[in-house]
């Protein structure tokens, strides 16, 4: 007589990032990722402040989302045991807690749509002006207020259009409000991270700045009580494109620390993102508390990660945007040369040239989009000599600037002295770039590992796998 293998385990990661939701199914014992399916989302739509005004359309996201799980195998749906949802951090939308979604029936089974919300405003949104967050009060938090931070945007329809607030009852990031739907919350939850991604949030106590904000008038009523990031949020309050009802789902958590917990395999790992803007961040000691208030000239910042811990983050503007806008000037000057060359082989043929060059003398400071710590600082080109004017030479000194720029603000000794052992490399940019691999590998001394994949969507769904 054969016994019957028991059917596998699958956890359910969805992440809705600023221009695509993304899906994973994570098989629970052997921890790969079995299915994956990924929607761009559409949903920027314009803004009654105009440009300054970042705002996409919660209905669209929504039918992403939808569209991503419907395209999972169904019968791998049914054995779903938990759900992880991650997203953009900083943004708020509002709903009213009854009328914020609408559960229907359809072929598919049960689905929902947005009712009662508002546009969701993002992290990019640029109305809270310096002169406005300095007008505010100041946080009791170990992290500075920016604008597109939660409560901040707030603060701004509080200050300029209070009769926009007025109809709604919940506030939230996306992901929570996603998670409120799928379990049928009344009042939405929200992790630590998210809250200290909107502000007025001391990580200290786990808690809002309620008096602070009660003596500026601000509408605390539309805060989600805020759990430890991790933790199980309720349970499914419908089936959903086959996953069972009574899922468990966790807290909504956020989209930084997910892509860094999907490839930090040893607590001695750091991570080294470079896409369109580059991040280092390592994980520090249980022990470590944050300083009580924010020092606005630092360069690394500390994150909340899980289990209490924080991630010491140095986030830079300035990555493969660089040399994005650097292989954009190059295709300008060919312009006016009256001559027409594509943008993809001006950058290879840039790389190949810059290969040829073991080093350049040739020094860039390659801050052209400024810095948090620093925002007034501009780019420079020093030690400029004919020897050292090739394509090649100048190509090869951008890569370097760009990663001694963020060296400048997490130094490798750093790295050392709290224990980190290896970096692990990853993102569009340095995968793309040999040049930019060289010199990391150059500027910081410790042994840089590539090929682990940065994704939020499958670290939410192992976060989910590794919680008890």
């Amino acid at each position: 007589m054969s016994l019957r293998a028991p059917s596998p385990r699958y956890v359910l990661g969805l992440d809705l990032g600023t221009s695509s939701v993304k899906a994973v199914l994570l098989e629970a014992e052997s921890r790969a990722v079995v299915n994956s399916q990924i929607q761009e989302t559409r949903a920027e739509v314009s803004s009654l402040d105009g440009e300054q005004g970042r705002e996409q359309d919660v209905g669209r996201i929504v039918s992403a989302l939808h569209r991503c799980v419907a395209a999972l195998p169904r019968e791998r749906l049914h054995r779903v045991e938990r759900i992880g949802v991650s997203g953009q951090m900083h943004g708020v939308m509002l709903w009213k807690s009854k009328e914020g979604c609408i559960w229907q029936t359809t072929e598919a089974g049960f689905t929902f749509q947005p009712g009662e919300t508002s546009h969701l405003v993002t992290w990019q949104d640029g109305r809270c002006s310096h002169e406005f967050l300095a007008s505010l009060a100041q946080p009791d938090s170990h992290l500075n207020l920016a604008t597109g931070f939660g409560c901040a945007t707030l603060f701004w329809y509080m200050r300029n259009r209070p009769q926009f607030l007025k109809p709604y009852s919940a506030a939230g990031t996306i992901h929570d409000y996603v998670v409120a739907v799928l379990c049928g919350l009344k009042r939405p939850l929200m992790s630590v991270q998210n809250a200290a991604s909107w502000g007025y949030f001391n990580t200290r106590c786990g808690t809002w700045n309620l008096k602070i904000l009660r003596d500026s008038g601000f509408p605390t009523c539309l805060l989600p009580a805020v759990v430890e990031s991790g933790a199980i949020a309720g349970k499914t309050a419908h089936e959903w494109y086959g996953v069972p009802e009574g899922t468990e789902v966790g807290v909504a958590l956020g989209d930084f620390q997910c892509s860094v917990y999907s490839c930090m395999t040893e607590k001695t790992d750091a991570v080294l993102n470079i896409g369109t803007s580059a991040q280092l961040t390592f994980a520090l000691t249980p022990a470590f508390r944050p300083p009580v208030s924010p020092n606005p000239a630092a360069s690394v910042a500390y994150y909340p990660y899980l289990d209490g811990m924080y991630l010491a983050v140095a986030a830079a503007l300035n990555g493969g945007n660089v040399l994005s806008s650097f292989v954009g000037m190059l295709k300008q000057w060919i312009q006016e040369l009256g001559l027409e060359v594509p943008e993809s082989t001006i950058y290879s043929r840039s790389i190949n040239a810059a290969l040829n060059v073991a080093r350049s003398d040739l020094a860039v400071q390659a801050t052209i989009f400024g810095e948090r710590h620093s925002p007034g600082q501009l780019a420079s080109v020093t030690d400029i000599s004919p020897s050292n004017l090739s394509l090649g030479h100048v190509t090869r000194a951008l890569c370097r600037g760009i990663v001694e720029n963020l060296h400048s603000m997490l130094p490798c000794q750093r790295l050392i002295e709290s224990g980190v052992r290896r970096i692990i490399g990853s993102g569009n940019a340095l995968s793309r770039n040999e040049v930019l691999r060289q010199e990391v590998e150059k500027v910081f001394t410790l042994p840089v590992v590539y090929g682990k994949t940065v994704d939020s969507a499958v670290g939410v769904a192992m976060v989910m796998l590794d919680r008890k």
